[in-house]
C-alpha cells in the first residue's frame, strides 16, 4: 500500500518546519570519552585480529595523532624509535589500554568521571579482563578544538602508573639521546 500525500498537505508541513526555527545540528558535540572509546574499539580490533595484517595499537601510527596529544604522541614516537635503534622494549613495557601485558576487554564502560573545565577532562575505562575488573583512567584535553588523550594513569596493587611520567625516563641510547645503540 502507498500513501499518497497532497500537494497542500506537503506544503504545511514543509511551512512548519521551515518556520520552527533552524534544524537541530545532527553532527554531536565532540564529547571527551570519544577517543576512549575509539582508542578500545582499535584494542578490541587488535586483541582479535590474526593473520598477516595486524592492527596496531592505538598508540601507534596512524591512530597516535588523532586520538593522542601532540605532547603524548611525541613521548610514544620517542619509545618507538628507541625500540627501532635498540631492538629492545622500550619504556612503556605494557599495553596502557590494557593496564598488562595482554588481556581482554569484556563489558566495556567508557563514561566521564570529571566534568570536563578549562580544556580538560577525565574519562575512566571499565572493564573485565580475564576474570578480574580493570579501570584505566583517561586525562583529556581539548586540542585545537578536539578531545585527546593526554596522559593515560592505570592503577597497579593501589599504586598510580601515569604512561606520560613512564615516556619521561631517560633510554641507554638513542639518537635523540646523541648516543647511538649497539645492536
Amino acid at each position: 500500500m502507498t500513501m499518497q500525500v497532497s500537494r497542500r498537505a506537503f506544503a504545511t508541513v514543509l511551512t512548519m518546519l521551515l518556520l520552527s526555527g533552524p534544524a537541530p545540528s545532527l553532527a554531536a558535540e565532540p564529547a571527551p570519552e570519544a577517543p576512549v572509546r575509539e582508542g578500545y574499539a582499535i584494542t578490541i580490533r587488535q586483541l582479535a585480529g590474526s593473520g598477516p595484517n595486524p592492527v596496531p595499537a592505538p598508540w601507534q601510527p596512524p591512530h597516535r595523532d588523532r586520538l593522542m596529544s601532540k605532547g603524548l604522541a611525541l613521548l610514544f614516537a620517542r619509545d618507538d624509535l628507541y625500540q627501532k635503534e635498540a631492538g629492545e622494549i622500550g619504556n612503556l613495557g605494557a599495553d596502557p589500554f590494557l593496564s598488562g601485558q595482554d588481556g581482554e576487554v569484556k563489558n566495556l564502560r567508557v563514561t566521564v568521571t570529571g566534568k570536563p573545565a578549562n580544556g580538560k577532562a577525565l574519562v575512566t575505562a571499565s572493564f573485565v579482563s580475564f576474570k578480574q575488573p580493570v579501570s584505566v583512567r583517561f586525562r583529556m584535553i581539548d586540542e585545537g578544538g578536539a578531545w585527546k588523550i593526554d596522559d593515560i594513569v592505570n592503577r597497579v596493587d593501589g599504586k598510580d602508573y601515569p604512561v606520560r611520567e613512564t615516556l619521561t625516563q631517560p633510554y641507554a641510547c638513542g639518537s635523540f639521546m646523541k648516543k647511538p645503540c649497539k645492536r
